[in-house]
């Protein structure tokens, strides 16, 4: 046989080979292009932007909090791609390019580390992006910031009206939602804050976590954070309180937002922890098992080793 010859023949069986591959790749429907493409598509980003340090060792826990969630999502949750930022708005915005759903763990009011960059996330949420908001992060000064806190998860924590006080909240009752799967009973020392400014009518909002807060969680004098003749009134009235709740966009976004977290210890509380898990893969439109998010309850050594002392 010629060289010439050779080299068809070797052509010939290459041919036969690509043509018996791409059809069955056809035949079973399908595409090996269009099946890698589905494949990414499938994988949720989520992005964890933490808040710059503010508050002693154990408490506003911004980064090692982020980084704890984000890395049980990874190993716990199937198709998602957790990531988390340096603290503060991320230097190189692209990371939230091709993000799902933005957690924002960080303190809050007039340095919240999202007002100079209010258009940039609501061109975000315009595109259906999910945005979950933890304990600090939740508040914003009335006006600009605060309607798009409205716009984007439904409410906020607003000055003169909304309270931070320090108390043991008790959860012994859920509404059905998917962020309660699988979520027992559970009571948490921490600082939960209430009397949130709402959409009006509370369109589009779920209560997640409501409670009807005891008197002492009003001793503190008037001020813009610590109390005031509404909530009194509120409270007085025996008018449940909402400390965690869901939203659901017109465009189809969602959002999540969870007043406590103040604790990092807190985190060792397993159904704390759920519900927490849980109201992050509900607003990355994932779906969440109907025993929720379970994951190992960490121990002290790991919980410390991501506080601010440990860096």
């Amino acid at each position: 046989m010629t060289t010439m010859q050779r080299t068809f023949s070797l052509l010939l069986i290459l041919l036969v080979c690509f043509g018996f591959s791409a059809s069955a790749g056809f035949h079973n429907g399908t595409d090996p292009v269009k099946s890698r493409t589905s494949l990414k598509k499938k994988t949720k980003k989520i992005v964890f932007i933490p808040g710059n340090d503010s508050h002693g060792v154990g408490e506003h826990e911004h980064l090692g909090g982020c980084q704890l969630l984000a890395r049980l999502l990874n190993e716990n949750v199937k198709g998602v791609n957790a990531v988390v930022t340096e603290q503060g708005w991320p230097k190189d915005t692209t990371v939230l390019d091709n993000a799902d759903l933005i957690v924002m763990y960080s303190d809050g009011g007039e340095r919240h580390m999202v007002v100079p960059h209010l258009e940039h996330m609501d061109r975000l949420m315009k595109k259906g992006v999910g945005l979950v908001n933890l304990h600090y992060a939740v508040e914003v000064v009335k006006g600009t910031a605060g309607n798009h806190f409205l716009d984007w998860v439904g409410g906020y924590f607003e000055l003169d009206w909304s309270i931070n006080p320090f108390w043991t909240a008790k959860f012994d009752s859920y509404p059905k939602h998917p962020i309660t799967c699988g979520v027992k009973p559970f009571e948490a020392r921490d600082e939960w804050y209430y009397h949130m400014r709402f959409r009006d009518g509370m369109q589009g909002i779920t209560p997640i976590l409501s409670i009807v807060p005891p008197v002492s969680t009003l001793d503190r004098k008037d001020g813009p954070h610590e109390n005031n003749e509404y909530v009194r009134k509120a409270v007085a009235d025996g008018e449940p309180q909402v400390l965690a709740w869901a939203y659901n966009r017109p465009n189809g976004g969602r959002g999540f937002s969870f007043t406590g977290a103040h604790v990092h210890n807190n985190w060792k509380i397993d159904d704390f922890r759920k519900l927490v898990l849980n109201g992050i893969v509900w607003a990355a439109k994932m779906k969440v098992p109907e025993n929720g998010i379970e994951t190992p309850t960490p121990t002290q050594a790991e919980l410390d080793s991501v506080l601010k002392k440990a860096r």
